[in-house]
């Protein structure tokens, strides 16, 4: 059997975003709360009863968090645009070193209703 298993993390941070619609808001300066969650898939080792030590991700998550929480996105190195897209991209290139088998990674704004979804194979 194969097995989903999840962390969910925030951070606030501010940016701006040169857009058509909604040009003027989103080019000033403005900030949100965001959410963002990693799945992790594979089998359960016998030996742990787990597919990853929930422990080890919080751990990874409390690094990406660093990178993130209350920073400017425009400024984030190896971000680009501070879009959701860009946002799930970054988090899973950071995660991916950890080794371990990303399934999902999605970022969303509970305040606006914003998601992004990254399904990984």
């Amino acid at each position: 059997m194969t097995y989903e298993i999840s962390q969910r993390f925030f951070f606030d941070a501010a940016h701006t975003l040169r857009r058509e619609i909604e040009a003027e808001g989103s080019a000033r300066l403005h900030g949100h709360t965001y959410q963002g969650e990693v799945a992790v898939s594979g089998t359960v080792d016998p030996e742990t009863g787990m597919v990853v030590d929930l422990g080890q991700l919080r751990l990874l998550l409390g690094q990406v968090r660093e990178q993130l929480d209350h920073h400017l996105l425009d400024e984030v190195a190896g971000l680009g645009i501070p879009t959701l897209e860009n946002l799930c991209a970054f988090i899973a290139r950071f995660a991916a070193l950890s080794g371990f088998r990303l399934s999902r990674v999605s970022v969303w704004r509970d305040g606006i209703g914003d998601r992004c979804d990254l399904r990984l194979p």
